[in-house]
């Protein structure tokens, strides 16, 4: 690939590293260009959209950037979705175009791209080492054009720019399928806006920006942050897949400035022996962020205690953006909040407790094909967040869910598609699935079945395997003869989960 480099030769600014591999961005962008004139070649125009099934490499970010350019939306895909939930995503948002890594591009998901065009890309070293993947997996089958001898033949795009509306991201719902999250082109006081929250919220405002990319892309928070490193001129280091100590190597070598996490990586930071967290270099670290998911006050204070008065707490929705923010000192003082609205943004609850969000972005947004979902969550200008908190001097404290949504990992897991896989499995009655706190992902998922049959919790995994991703699988399976339920038969799924915490079931 053109531009590379080893990390031997330096450590630069204004780059993407990912394993040995060295791009600055001059070539980010030419290369970028030149899959804009791909994609176009592929039929890819304004407002089409160009599929994305792949894990933290520079290509994910080359046909994102080239979706762009030609007004086209990229649709990051989880690459453990199942070939029937690509399908499905595939389908809904009409891509024209799928860009995957090799071991990833399975029978299962070719025979569900129908006329969809695939390009498909070498799976890199680090990220093979990383998953355990073999090295006949990594390379192309099939015919399929590579994305680097692909590009080779076309020349840079230089057409006018074209009206970008951004990622299109796939978010799922109680109904169980998942709604694409598509964005109105944005104008010039939207986008200052977006620039001033982000500013504040992640730090981009004081310091050059040297980060390490510690999330998925196919995530929405990592991805916007991944583009505003570049877009800003930072240094952006790709990790493939999380790892703590190999993180703390990555702050110490290539003096770290910026982080964005999760909770659940604080907890395996912090499980790491006194002697490893001490033998590395953290003093370049400036600005520490973390979102998508409740952080447990204790680990909280941990990490303060560590790292000092650098981590920061943001509160965020894939619909409209960034909305509170809070520094360590605020939290410390404020315990158990997630800071104050940003610059712009308008915070109220409704009589049920429900948080209610109004900003520039907040009438931008649609649910592709969905516009009566769209219509169910707005209120004027305002936009229901589905969560329940309440304002204490300003900042905001969440309390609760008003839908069933379980945070696990900081991924989103919707009950609802996993009862739905559950109610054809031979002797189920019926089933409740919830969200369990759990000290290192957050929450876990749990299944009830209510069943006169004998069922064992190995007969149900087996089951769910082949119609659910791994990471929406339920960690806990109870069985019940009968469980409570409202006067419309619907099962009282709090009263389910308020016995099995206390042990009466």
């Amino acid at each position: 690939m053109h531009g590379l480099q080893t990390l031997a030769s330096r450590h630069p600014a204004h780059s993407v590293i990912s394993g040995e591999r060295c791009m600055d961005h001059a070539e980010l962008m030419a290369v970028s260009r030149r899959a804009a004139s791909g994609l176009h070649d592929l039929g890819v125009w304004q407002g089409d959209q160009v599929a994305l099934l792949m894990r933290n490499d520079l290509p994910f970010l080359q046909a994102s950037l080239a979706a762009g350019m030609l007004g086209a939306s990229p649709v990051p895909i989880n690459w453990h979705s199942t070939p029937e939930e690509i399908a499905y995503i595939l389908d809904d948002s009409g891509a024209k175009v799928l860009v995957a890594h090799a071991d990833l591009l399975t029978e299962g998901v070719l025979a569900v791209c129908g006329n969809v065009e695939v390009v498909a890309v070498i799976t890199p070293v680090e990220i093979a080492s990383a998953y355990g993947i073999t090295s006949t997996l990594c390379q192309i089958a099939g015919g399929l054009p590579e994305w680097s001898s692909w590009l080779g033949a076309y020349p840079e795009w230089h057409d006018r720019p074209r009206t970008v509306s951004g990622p299109m991201f796939y978010t799922s719902g109680t109904t169980g399928r998942p709604k694409g999250v598509k964005r109105k082109a944005a104008s010039p006081d939207v986008i200052a806006g977006i620039e001033r929250r982000t500013a504040v919220a992640w730090g981009f405002s004081e310091h050059a920006i040297r980060a390490v990319l510690t999330g998925p892309l196919y995530h929405s928070a990592p991805n916007a942050y991944a583009l505003q490193v570049v877009r800003r001129g930072g240094l952006l280091v790709m990790q493939p897949r999380f790892n703590p100590e190999g993180l703390l190597e990555l702050v110490e070598r290539h003096r770290i400035t910026h982080l964005h996490m999760v909770p659940t990586m604080f907890v395996r930071l912090l499980a790491l022996p006194a002697e490893v967290r001490a033998r590395h270099d953290l003093s370049s670290l400036v600005f520490v962020t973390h979102g998508s998911a409740p952080c447990p006050p204790d680990v909280k204070r941990l990490m303060i205690g560590w790292w000092g008065p650098i981590i920061h707490e943001y509160y965020a929705m894939t619909e409209i953006g960034l909305v509170t923010a809070s520094s360590s000192e605020e939290w410390l003082a404020h315990p158990g909040s997630v800071g104050k609205a940003l610059p712009g943004v308008d915070i109220m609850t409704a009589a049920d407790g429900e948080i209610q969000v109004r900003s520039e972005t907040t009438t931008r947004f649609s649910y592709h094909r969905a516009e009566e979902k769209t219509d169910a969550v707005r209120i004027g200008d305002f936009i229901a967040t589905g969560d329940i908190g309440h304002l204490d001097d300003g900042f905001l404290y969440i309390s609760d869910r008003k839908s069933d949504m379980i945070i696990s990992g900081g991924v989103n897991i919707y009950p609802a598609e996993i009862e739905q896989q559950l109610a054809g499995l031979p002797g189920l009655r019926d089933c409740a699935v919830f969200g369990v706190p759990d000290q290192e992902f957050g929450e876990r998922v749990v299944a009830i079945l209510e069943s006169d049959d004998v069922l064992e919790a190995e007969q149900v995994k087996a089951w769910l395997k082949p119609r659910l991703s791994n990471y929406k699988m339920p960690r806990e399976i109870h069985f019940a003869r009968s469980l409570p339920r409202e006067d419309s038969g619907k099962i009282k799924k709090r009263l389910v989960r308020a016995a099995l915490l206390e042990g009466r079931l």
